[in-house]
């Protein structure tokens, strides 16, 4: 039986809105700036938390979201405090357009009356509120039926129905889809329910697909192809980017001069030491052209790295120290070090003011690859690894060669009795006696 494939009519009824919500239910996430099960949502907390977890964490966010409600309770409150505030109690979310957007959106809101629009179609005519952020608001705080996609939905959506355009050409499919799904009852619950799906089980590695409450009709699934969901173009990052960043410290009071950026652009209306243009060629031996003032500048060990959407960016620090009667240039500003917490400064520059105070050494350089992995040692290898001193053995006992002893010469036979005659003989000498043992002289013997 061949497979079934994302487009065959006959590969089983798609997801269901009542699966998810009892899911749901059951294991529905505690935020700070949810509502809980049968209270009525805060338009203002939803539009907060909304707008400050666009492409950034609910880790990252949930301090923050705190920190800012203590600082501005309200819509009047935000509206009415000093944008440097807003971009302070911002600082290190990133994205700070958004910041700039959400004290805007606060004020239209506030000369209405404080009352936000009901419906998606109001809440897209204000600042900073896309597609997205007002689907989500409108369902979450106004039970509206609208769909609110982000990237866990996309995922989500993506893999039930295999969904093979990639993106971000597939998202206009990917809401119709969605807005498919949404209930006319509960469709708040059915917005969080979907974010919490994507955010614990259906992750962009290893999804637990075995406590999906859509394992069923999830067609990826189904294919053993969920992981390889969403399709996405790769987009080439941009070149590296260099630069420099004067820090200069004022004795007595430990000031840092500062100033503030434009306007317009990356990073815009926040505050920052002074540094040179940010460009991939930058000539770093000729950096104190661009220093703010004349001092003994010293270039600290190391770089500051950071990423941007677009593009990484290095940069090297410097640091002088300056008399307290030193004038701020033209554009500057010197800020007491007790009184940085105050100031919008960005993740970025407030690496470099860190870098400054307690510099850290560039580290070493590693090899490019997986590193070599010895082998544990065997356990007759170990042996052998650290080999044991042996006694030599005795040597064996050294055995001369005794020689063989040469054969005896037989004795002369007697004489034959014929050969012996009646004749005078010449005596033979007699034999010399044994000097051992002596005889006695005694008759002689008679033949």
């Amino acid at each position: 039986m061949p497979p079934r494939t994302a487009t065959d009519p006959e590969a089983g009824p798609g997801p269901r809105a009542d699966d998810l919500l009892a899911w749901y239910d059951r294991h529905r996430r505690v935020l700070p700036w949810r509502a809980l099960a049968g209270a009525v949502p805060d338009p203002y907390r939803v539009w907060l938390s909304e707008v400050m977890l666009q492409q950034t964490t609910i880790a990252a966010v949930r301090p923050y979201f705190e920190r800012f409600l203590t600082r501005f309770p309200d819509i009047f409150a935000l509206a009415d405090a000093p944008e440097e505030a807003v971009m302070s109690a911002w600082a290190g979310l990133g994205y700070y357009s958004r910041a700039r957007n959400l004290h805007a959106c606060a004020k239209a809101v506030a000369a209405a009356g404080g009352r936000f629009p009901d419906t998606a179609e109001g809440l897209r005519k204000l600042p900073g509120i896309g597609a997205y952020t007002a689907g989500a608001i409108a369902a979450i705080a106004f039970d509206r039926p609208e769909a609110a996609v982000d990237g866990n939905v996309e995922r989500v959506l993506s893999r039930a129905y295999a969904v093979e355009a990639p993106l971000p050409g597939s998202r206009t499919e990917i809401r119709r889809l969605t807005q498919a799904l949404v209930p006319q009852d509960r469709p708040g619950d059915f917005a969080q329910a979907l974010m919490d799906l994507g955010a614990t089980i259906c992750t962009p590695k290893r999804p637990a697909c075995a406590l999906c409450p859509w394992m069923r009709p999830c067609r990826a699934r189904s294919l053993g192809t969920q992981e390889t969901f969403p399709r996405k173009i790769r987009v080439a990052k941009g070149a590296l980017r260099r630069g420099a960043a004067f820090v200069a410290i004022r004795s007595g009071d430990e000031a840092v001069l500062l100033r503030t950026r434009p306007t317009e652009g990356l990073l815009g209306n926040m505050a920052e030491p002074p540094g040179s243009a940010w460009e991939p060629d930058y000539d770093v031996a000729a950096a104190l052209l661009d220093a703010p003032l004349d001092a003994r500048w010293k270039r600290l060990p190391g770089l500051v790295r950071h990423g941007f959407t677009h593009f990484p960016l290095e940069l090297t620090v410097f640091v002088a120290r300056v008399a307290l009667a030193t004038p701020a240039p033209a554009g500057t500003r010197f800020t007491p070090r007790s009184a940085l917490d105050d100031e919008p400064l960005p993740g970025l520059m407030r690496k470099v003011l860190a870098h400054a105070f307690d510099p850290k050494p560039e580290p070493e350089k590693k090899p490019r690859g997986r590193p070599r992995k010895e082998p544990p040692p065997m356990p007759l290898l170990a042996a052998m690894e650290a080999p044991v001193s042996m006694p030599d053995p005795e040597p064996r006992p050294r055995v001369r060669a005794v020689p063989k002893p040469q054969p005896k010469a037989p004795p002369a036979p007697p004489p034959e009795a014929d050969e012996l005659f009646d004749g005078e003989v010449e005596p033979s000498p007699a034999p010399a006696p044994a000097r051992s043992s002596p005889r006695r002289p005694g008759p002689a013997r008679k033949r």
